[in-house]
């Protein structure tokens, strides 16, 4: 193939080559007939195939073909089960096949920085371990039918707000370790056919032109092969794209690009061999596809809908449940209420927009639940399009509440509250949603809520109610898949993948979303999501990883393999999961690893390995984990690398962030050593810290004491003494000099200087 992909290069005209790099039109790459090169068809749809039946429509403003439309991605990551995305990812991998469709745009592995971003629906978490991991398996399973992905938005899409123009401010350290790490694994791991950059500037430059983005880090370092694919129109410069390392504008340019690549060429500004090795990366992806075609692909509607109702029970999460509400009994009377109910909220809008192959609604389903054994009462409750109470739709929900043994209310975003192209402007639900559940609650205690929202939401109201399930957009299964949950025919077994704070204030980027004009300057830094809420010990809402079941789980017996290791060795994590109840259930233990002592400033704790267990009652089950260097590292923007600082680590285990059932310590020694550029501001404690240093440092300082005043103050233990200590450790080296009253001079000073600097070079130190 590389012999037949060089020989079409040669042969082609300049103008072929720019031909190339730009899409035919709004879905298709360009080919070329002259020499066989075919053109395909790309199409969007992270959680369901958006194939367009016609026109030009990447808004989904038109009907696409029916597709199944699984959860979107915020829902799907509660799962916290690679397994099943990857599932999910072969059944979208089986229609694309079918459809004639190459390439399926996505996952989205962008961090939720704010639950205001309007597209955070089509993001999977806060927490880039969990993200990456979840791309990687939905990577995996599309790629397993000969279908390519494109993994998206990178880098730093967390807002819709002026997405096209602005410029995303990030510090190095929180680049790498949060927003670039969420894509990291992912490419490493499930080496994704296609990258998608994003609309926004990164650090000033776009990044769809970003050298440092997309040739530096995400091939050089990462190794990725595939190629990149600009977000639809989101080139600035073409010809300045080709050469940071974007190949495939889209969509089509009607020659615009082509004719700048063109010159950029004729001038001088590109080298061909530019052209040449994208054009070498496009080719293989092209025929790559050409070649996994399946003919007289199919798939099984009803198979992929039954996949889609079981994906949709495992990521709803149980986040109250008071008196044990749950799981329901099927009989007596239940009140359903809310428009949601029957006419669900199922799935974002924008680019994610899927044609359903069918589509079932919680009130048939818990009516299907009752027949013959109770009875079930309905009431639309509220008008989904408007914020607007309705005075006799509320007097109709009370009665129904009043005449029932249990009310079960479906609540949450309608569609306009949450989309592609704009962000939340607060985390509320709408006024006339509040009001039905005040009104429901006053007249009947046995209050459940089954929520559909993309994103967290404030809760007022969540006293007034005892039972709470947070369903996501559950897509076209989500109302079987409720009815299964809350009458007890499954049980609950997924965790949240971001936190719900109480207000949104408490949300550490509050301050700072959406920014100003084009400039969006991510002062929170590292700490995003949980890793701010727990440090800060603000309490949230629900924090991350949190999720209840109708069944109990016990931890015990945590091990590790070595107590002290290297930072090149990897350390295994051992534990026991028993289940305690009465009913079948499955468990996501999740292992967070905390630095004791840093000198960086780092989290509470982060996440750094999980895993869902099955457990019948009673039976138990031996869970393990692996960790290597980057499970204890951070970046180190210094060493431009990842680094472990040597000392103690706390390995925590529990059920959520905050739920942390047992832990172990390890001490990890790190191989690295860095050099101290040592000059006369260097202080006196920094060179006494350093193992290296500290022997030579202690006897030039005593050396360099011997006349200096201050150190004659009495060491009586009091005040003076450590006053004294304190003053000493922060001191720089040029003060021994100042207070030694002429004694240790200037050129004794250098000499120190010189000589700890080259007892750090003795022992090749880095850099």
């Amino acid at each position: 193939m590389t012999e037949k992909i060089h020989g079409l290069i040669q042969e082609m005209t300049l103008q072929e080559k720019a031909s190339l790099f730009s899409g035919l039109d709004f879905w298709h790459t360009k080919g070329i007939e002259r020499l066989g090169i075919p053109s395909l068809m790309v199409t969007d749809g992270p959680h369901g195939l958006r194939k367009q039946a016609a026109g030009a429509d990447h808004l989904g403003l038109y009907d696409s073909v029916p597709a199944t439309c699984f959860p979107s991605a915020a829902g799907l990551a509660c799962s916290w089960d690679r397994n099943l995305i990857q599932q999910v990812g072969q059944a979208l991998g089986e229609e694309c096949q079918a459809e004639d469709v190459a390439v399926l745009l996505g996952p989205g592995a962008n961090i939720k920085r704010s639950p205001l971003c309007g597209r955070n629906f089509e993001y999977f978490s806060e927490d880039p371990y969990l993200s990456s991991q979840m791309a990687a398996s939905h990577i995996k399973g599309v790629q397993s039918q000969g279908v390519g992905t494109s993994l998206k938005h990178f880098a730093a899409n967390n807002q819709e707000h002026r997405r096209m123009s602005v410029d995303a401010r990030i510090d190095e350290r929180t680049l790498r370790e949060i927003y670039l790490a969420s894509f990291e694994a992912a490419v490493k791991e499930a080496r994704p056919w296609t990258v998608m950059s994003s609309y926004n500037r990164v650090n000033g430059t776009y990044a769809s032109e970003n050298k440092t983005l997309l040739s530096d880090i995400l091939r050089d370092e990462w190794g990725f092969e595939g190629i990149v694919v600009s977000d639809w129109g989101a080139v600035n410069e073409r010809a300045a794209s080709l050469a940071a390392g974007l190949e495939l504008e889209m969509p089509g340019s009607f020659g615009i690009g082509e004719e700048k690549i063109i010159a950029a060429v004729q001038s001088g500004e590109l080298p061909e061999g530019v052209l040449d090795r994208a054009a070498e990366r496009l080719l293989r992806m092209i025929f790559k596809a050409v070649e996994e075609k399946k003919p007289a692909a199919a798939y099984d509607q009803e198979a992929h809908h039954q996949l889609a109702r079981k994906v949709a029970r495992e990521s709803m999460v149980l986040l109250k449940n008071e008196d044990q509400i749950l799981p329901l009994a099927k009989a007596g009377t239940v009140s359903v209420i809310g428009a949601f109910a029957a006419n669900p909220r199922y799935q974002g809008g924008g680019s994610s927009h899927v044609n359903p192959t069918k589509l079932e609604n919680s009130l048939g389903e818990i009516e299907k639940k009752l027949e013959g054994r109770g009875k079930v009462l309905f009431a639309r409750g509220f008008d989904a399009d408007t914020d607007e109470m309705d005075a006799e739709l509320l007097a109709e929900a009370r009665e129904a509440a009043k005449q029932s043994d249990v009310s079960i209310l479906f609540a949450g975003l309608p569609d306009r509250y949450e989309s592609e192209g704009y962000d939340r402007e607060h985390l509320r639900i709408p006024a006339n949603q509040i009001a039905l559940i005040e009104a429901v609650s006053e007249v009947q205690p046995n209050v459940v809520v089954v929520l559909s929202n993309g994103a967290p939401i404030e809760m007022p109201w969540i006293d007034r109610v005892k039972g709470l399930i947070e369903g996501y957009l559950g897509g076209q299964a989500l109302g079987g898949a409720a009815a299964d949950l809350l009458f007890g025919d499954a049980n609950p077994c997924g965790k949240l993948a971001e936190t719900f704070p109480k207000t949104l204030s408490d949300n550490p980027s509050y301050l700072f979303f959406p920014g100003e004009g084009d400039k969006v300057e991510y002062r929170e830094g590292i700490f995003v999501g949980y890793r701010y809420y727990d440090t800060k010990q603000v309490e949230p809402m629900f924090p991350f990883g949190h999720g209840l079941s109708y069944t109990r789980f016990e931890y015990s017996g945590i091990s590790v393999n070595k107590q002290a290791f290297n930072d090149t060795e990897s350390v295994e994590v051992k534990l026991t999961v028993k289940n305690t109840g009465a009913v079948p259930g499955k468990e996501i233990v999740q292992l967070y690893v905390k630095d004791i002592h840093s000198t960086a400033a780092r989290p509470d704790k982060e996440l750094k390995g999980f895993v869902k267990v099955d457990l019948q009652p009673g039976e138990e089950q031996s869970v393990a984990f692996t960790l290597d260097k980057r499970a204890f590292a951070y970046y180190n923007t210094d060493l431009k690398d990842w680094q472990v600082e040597s000392g103690e680590f706390e390995l925590l285990v529990g059920a959520s962030s905050k739920d942390i059932r047992l832990s172990e310590r390890v001490t990890v020694t790190s191989t690295v050593s860095i050099r101290q550029k040592i000059d006369r501001n260097t202080t006196v404690g920094d060179l006494l810290s350093d193992p290296v240093l500290r022997p030579a440092a202690a006897e030039l300082l005593a050396k360099a004491n011997e006349n200096n005043p201050l150190a004659s103050l009495p060491a009586d233990g009091g005040d003076a003494s450590e006053m004294m200590a304190a003053m000493m450790k922060y001191m720089p080296l040029r003060a021994l000099s100042n207070f030694s009253a002429g004694h240790f001079t200037e050129e004794m000073l250098g000499k120190m200087i010189e000589h700890l600097n080259h007892v750090q070079e003795s022992q090749g130190l880095s850099e």
